[in-house]
Order: C-alpha cells, then structure tokens, then sequence
C-alpha cells in the first residue's frame, strides 16, 4: 500500500521526483550563483543594516581563510553559539568553503550543556572551533574551555557587531547590548570576529574538494529521551531538501524577500536561512523571536513575500494589533513547521493574512528536516502535515510490532529517502535504532495517513499516554480542548495512577486567555472545562487533573516543553 506512493497523484500539477543527478552537488556550489549573478542585491537585513550578497561572500570567504590559517582541515567542526545575527550566516558559507561542519550550538544553553556538545564533538579526534557572544564568552566559557581539550580556537562577536559604533555605544551604555569581555585563553586562539577575522584574512576563495557524501552538518537534537545526539548531514542531505522545498513551492530565483524567526541553531531555522541564500533572495534576520513589535516594523518596510515560523510565534503575532493593520496582500506562503499549530488559531490567522497562505509541513533534524508538506498551490487541508514530498517514502507502523498500519490508523511515521540523515555521531547503536534495516527512519512523531496521503500528527510515542490500555494521543486532545475560551496554551502530560499500576492518569497544564472573564474561582472554572471535555472527548480522554499556570515553559523554537511539566509533575 505504501510502497506504491498512492499520495503523488496528489502533488500540485507538474510535481514530480528529483532526479538523482540534481542533488548530486554540495551547498558551496548551489549557492555560487547568487554571489555571482546578485553580487550588489541584498542578502541580509538586521536592524537597519543591509549586507550585500557581494559583502556575505567577502566575510565568508575571510571566515575560511582564517580557519585554514588556524590549522582546520577538511572535516574539523565550528559550533556556533549565536543568535540570528549575520555573523551565523557568514560562519556557516565560512566553514562549509573551508571544508569544515557546522554545528548550531544554542546561545540559551548552559556551561554545562555546551562543554558537553563541543566534547562530543571532538570526541572523534577533529579540531573544534565555536563562534559566540562576548557575554557567553565571559559568562560561560572562560570557565569550560580548559575542560575541552580539542576546542581550539574561539571567535567572539557581539549581537551589535554590524550596528553602527553609535549604535553600539547606545546600547551597551542603556544595557540593551549584553556584553562580555574577550580575553586570553590558555592554549587556545582567541580572535575577535570584527578586528581580527574580518579584517586580517584573506578575502579570496578558498578551495576545498567537496563531494555530495562529505560531511556538511552535525546538528544536536533536543535529547528528549536521553543526552543531545548529534545527526550527521550530508551536502546531499542538504541540497536534496533545498532542491525540494524550492520545486515544491515554485519560488523563483531572485523574486522573493524571507522573515523568518526560527533561530538558526535549530535546523529548520539554518535550512531556511540557507535556502534564501540558494534562491537570491534578501533574508530580514530576527534576533528575538519574542519582539513582535520588531518583526512588524521590518514587514512593515522590507515587504516579506514569504514568512517561516514556529506555531507559537504566529499566535504571538496574531495577539499584536500591529500586525493585524499590516498590509498581507503581497505575503504569499506562510510555513508552520516544528510543533503542532491548532486548527481554530490557524484560521484565525488566515483570517488576517489571507485564505490558503498558511502552509503546514513536517521534519526533523535527522530528515534534514522537511519530509512531508501541504500542497503549495492545490487545496491545502488545515491541521495536517500535508503529505510526503519529493523522493520521500513514508510508512505509518505500529511501534509495537513494527508492522504497517491500515489507512485511517495511528501508527508511527518512518521516512525514507535522500533526506535520511548519515547517522547519530559517536552513537552506532542510536542510529541502528532509529534506522531500520531497511533504510527508514523511525521517527518516533505518531500520525494518521487518509487515503489522499494527508497525513495528521495525533502525538509523539513518548507522548501517548496510558490509561487503561487505551492510548489518549495527547496533541489531538489538546487541539480540540484549546477551543475552550478560558484556554490560551495547554500541555497534557501522563501521571502514574497509584491505584492502577501501569496505569496513568491525564493531567493538564492550562495558560489561561487573560482576556476571558469567567464568574466564579478556580475550582468552578475547572468544572468548566471538565464538562467542556466531557462533551469533546472520549471519557478516557478527559483529565482527571488541571493546574493553571502563569506560563506554559516553551523550548528555545517555540515548542511546549513537556520535559520541564513531567518534571514538576514528579
């Protein structure tokens, strides 16, 4: 049933598979045209500051020189622990033309978090490079560097770097710049990103040998179920889910302008921004994915065709009265991507933006990331995945027996393809666990796959909770228990039941709206919306248990992070 990919009689009119030799190249290649072809055209935007494509391939081609001069060789690593400014970008061309990989490492992370992912990615004997905040250099890293030996060169920068000195002084004089002094490190090279990499190396092209199979990227997953793994990324990997995202959408070259808030560290962020530098096109860069008041004004003057973001930040938007007033006629496809987006507030949102601009897909970092996606130009069909794109397979199994499941079954996603990741770093037995003999890779996210291949995402397996031997998928009981008023953002979490061993009972965090007046305390509006789910959900589904919270926690992208609610809950 699935071997037959009944779901591309569905692809917009046109589509079809890549063919094998288009991905055969590497990033540095892809990108080549754009500097060639737009060298005077914008590439970046960050806060009033505008950086050529002509100036982005100068910094990067400096960037390399530097790491070449440093003593990194092909397959050496660079982790860069920055916000979404244009030192990440620079990094990333840098590295990748010097041979080396990038590792996102994210500035929200601790000290003990980030020795932790540079050891690992040392641990094979490569040289490890990190790019980061002056304000994370002295709070974080004079006091981890001598504990990682094969860390051995780190480049500091600011958040204002580019920002006119004016600017700079401003703000660290009103502390809205954080900073950090740069000094010695013992037996590592400690340069200043301005002063000393951008204006001492060469700006000619470095050339490195590159082939499709070379390793481009370790990006770290979030380490739900144990330690950050590292996935390994090809440039195949990564020029395949280009290539796609490109042919699927229909972008042109050099005919768009990107605002997309994803941090960069997290690979939907990175493949975004990548992406925009492969189309020609002018990227606004959002340091704060928080300051939706920011985010409008660039809209407001940059005139964005297209917007990439997380669910969470949508909501965010569509809460801020300045982005209701915003002219939407010339937004095209809005992408949603990295956590289930409830289906009432993506109404709501095309409600303002535009019918049929919102565009659901799905990834993860080990699939490079995107596998599957809604229609760009036929009907889109709201609160799913869409259905699996160029050169994907995809098979729902049950995660019990590893057989597929009938259409209209919840079973666990497993992809296939060029998208596949290489394997976890350091970590054999992970990969064979992820990737199964056959080449797919178990995703752990649990769908339904209708007969028209739309795929709709009801939990993660870790998520699912037991009650009883009935399974309460937790995300589709929040989707449909969100449409009560009182609720903003609530999670769902399992909690053993004493009395039932084995046996758990559903609890639900709840962020109320602080618009929705209700008459009555706490206790009755917790009634409320227990007779609510009652007349919602199945009665297995309906929680036993409700705390109201003043925040629900959220990951650095905008995620729920059940992590942090399992935790409390004990």
């Amino acid at each position: 049933m699935y071997a037959q990919r009944f779901w591309k009689k569905n692809w917009d009119e046109g589509l079809e598979d890549l063919k094998p030799e288009e991905f055969e190249t590497t990033y540095v290649d892809m990108i080549r045209r754009s500097f060639e072809k737009l060298p005077d055209k914008t590439a970046l935007a960050y806060m009033g500051v505008e950086i050529s494509f002509a100036e982005l391939e100068n910094y990067a081609n400096r960037f390399a020189n530097m790491l070449r001069e440093n003593g990194f060789e092909k397959g050496d690593v660079v982790g860069i622990n920055l916000p979404n400014i244009p030192e990440y970008l620079i990094t990333v061309i840098g590295t990748l033309k010097a041979g080396c990989v990038v590792s996102g490492v994210s500035p929200l992370l601790s000290a003990e978090q980030i020795k932790y992912q540079l050891n690992d990615l040392g641990s094979t004997g490569k040289k490890v490079a990190l790019v980061t905040l002056d304000a994370i250099f002295a709070g974080h890293i004079v006091k981890i560097a001598p504990d990682i030996p094969q860390l051995k060169l780190v480049a500091a920068t600011s958040v204002a770097g580019f920002l006119p000195k004016i600017k700079q002084v401003l703000g660290k004089l009103l502390k809205k710049i954080p900073t950090g002094k740069i000094g010695a490190l013992p037996g590592k090279t400690v340069l200043d990103f301005h002063k000393d990499v951008l204006k001492k190396y060469s700006a000619e092209p470095v050339h490195v040998e590159l082939t499709p199979d070379d390793l481009g990227w370790i990006q770290y997953t979030g380490g739900t179920t144990g330690p950050p793994k590292g996935a390994m990324l090809s440039h195949r990997n990564a020029a395949h889910n280009i290539l796609s995202i490109n042919r699927w959408l229909g972008w042109e070259w050099g005919k768009g302008v990107l605002l997309s808030a994803f941090p960069m560290f997290h690979i939907a962020g990175l493949t975004v921004a990548e992406g925009a530098v492969f189309f020609g096109w002018p990227q606004i860069l959002i340091p704060n994915p928080r300051d939706t008041a920011h985010i409008c004004k660039e809209m407001e003057k940059y005139k964005p065709t297209n917007l990439a973001n997380v669910p969470s930040l949508y909501q965010m938007l569509m809460a801020d009265p300045a982005f209701k007033k915003l002219d939407h006629s010339g937004l095209g496809v809005c992408i949603s991507a990295a956590a289930p987006f409830p289906e009432q507030s993506q109404r709501e949102l095309e409600n303002i933006i535009g019918q049929g601009k919102l565009l659901e897909l799905y990834g993860m970092t080990e699939t490079s990331p995107v596998a599957t996606m809604n229609p760009s130009k036929g009907k889109k069909r709201l609160g799913t995945i869409g259905m699996p794109f160029l050169n994907v397979e995809c098979k729902l199994v049950d995660p019990a027996t590893g057989e597929e499941v009938p259409l209209g079954e919840a079973g666990e996603i497993c992809i296939k393809g060029p998208l596949v990741m290489q394997g976890y770093l350091n970590k054999p037995e992970e990969t064979r666990h992820a990737i199964d003999d056959d080449g797919y890779m178990h995703t752990g996210d649990v769908g339904i796959m209708d007969e028209d291949g739309f795929i709709r995402l009801v939990d993660r397996t870790k998520d699912m909770i037991n009650v009883g031997g009935f399974k309460v998928f937790s995300s589709k009981v929040e989707d449909v228990l969100s449409k009560h008023p009182a609720i903003e953002l609530m999670a769902l979490v399992g909690v053993d039941n004493p009395e039932r061993p084995g046996s758990e009972i559903v609890k639900a965090y709840i962020q109320r709206d602080s618009d929705y007046q209700f008459d009555g305390g706490e206790d009755a509006l917790k009634e409320d919306i227990i007779k609510f789910a009652r007349q919602q959900c199945a009665p297995y589904e309906v929680p036993k248990i409700i705390e109201f919270v003043d925040e629900i926690p959220l990951t650095a992208v905008g995620k729920i992070d059940k992590k942090v609610l399992r935790a409390r809950t004990g």
